[in-house]
């Protein structure tokens, strides 16, 4: 896919999410978890932005701050140009018709005491966006487009399947026909079988709907052929930045690297390219206490003593790609 340049619809800059660390009966704070520690980048309208990392990177911590689940440390955070970062709980529930979330789990994600006909069609009557005529044939109309039957609007969530599950997830955020749409980890839960239905839906959808995308996921071959750009996250922090095409072609971060030399490989040439894999050395250190400079350069071939005593800069390799490194190849 080729990068869409259109108007941006959504802006982090220098967000961060501490969570505080609780110790004692008087619940004293004796540290913070750096769970997102100053992460930057835009997403334009029509455009499907991947968010990718090994888990525990902060890219769940970005998703939920982006839609106000959770309140940013600090940054600012830009939606049509708006900023929304200090907007209060009722401007915050306007703003849900335009953003809206697909989580990862879809069984807990889903009230077990609703019918699908209540869980799909509630936003609507909170906002009032469907008169009560309308609201039966709202809620039948988005559950066909997901691939479901009319008839499973009067059932309860135990009786589907996880991929089903995660369709009535995909009704319920598209429900307010929002123009974002924060995908966390869609298909991580779901059999192998399942994911590939469930990520060309979406895309589909897309094209349908014509919002935007933030997919987040932890294997780079779940975004391979839906993301126009991605974004790499290690530790709290943006590493790489770039069009799908160049990311994949021409990586540029040694994280980036070995992320991508850990996707499975079944293709004629597999055996090839798995025996050149990058393998990490060591495990990822706490985000408590991060390393200091690169917090990758405990875990990387090819660090230098400056990248453990300064933290390397953004810099533009070439048109759209973005790398966070003093030795990028």
């Amino acid at each position: 896919m080729s990068p869409i340049r259109t108007q941006e619809i959504l802006r982090i800059e220098g967000l961060k999410k501490h969570f505080p660390i609780h110790k004692g009966l008087l619940g004293r704070t004796v540290g913070f978890v750096y769970a997102v520690d100053g992460v930057s980048f835009a997403i334009h309208q029509g455009e499907t932005l991947g968010l990718v990392g090994e888990s525990g990177c902060g890219k769940s911590t970005v998703g939920r701050c982006l839609i106000g689940l959770y309140a940013p440390t600090d940054g600012r955070v830009f939606f049509e140009g708006r900023d929304i970062s200090g907007m209060n709980r009722a401007e915050m529930i306007r703003l849900r018709t335009q953003m809206q979330m697909i989580f990862q789990d879809p069984y807990s994600s889903l009230n077990p005491r609703l019918r699908i006909r209540e869980i799909v069609g509630e936003a609507l009557r909170v906002h009032h966006l469907a008169e009560s005529g309308e609201w039966h044939d709202r809620v039948e109309g988005l559950l066909r487009n997901v691939g479901l039957q009319a008839d499973h609007m009067a059932r309860y969530p135990h009786e589907f399947s996880g991929g089903q599950r995660q369709r009535i997830g995909i009704a319920r955020a598209l429900a307010m026909q929002p123009k974002l749409i924060v995908a966390d980890e869609p298909v991580s839960a779901l059999d192998v079988s399942i994911q590939a239905q469930v990520i060309n839906l979406l895309e589909s959808l897309k094209e349908q709907y014509r919002f935007s995308y933030l997919i987040i996921a932890h294997d780079l071959s779940v975004v391979e052929h839906v993301a126009d750009r991605i974004a790499v996250m290690y530790l709290g922090k943006l590493v790489e930045l770039a069009t799908d095409r160049q990311l994949y072609l021409n990586p540029k971060h040694p994280y980036t690297e070995a992320l991508l030399s850990a996707v499975p490989v079944a293709a004629p040439g597999g055996r090839e390219r798995r025996q050149k894999r990058k393998l990490l050395a060591g495990d990822v250190p706490s985000p408590i206490d991060p390393p200091p400079g690169c917090r990758f350069h405990t875990r990387c071939l090819r660090a230098a003593e400056v990248c453990s005593n300064q933290e390397p800069p953004t810099i533009e390799v070439e048109p759209d790609h973005w790398v966070n490194c003093f030795l990028y190849s």
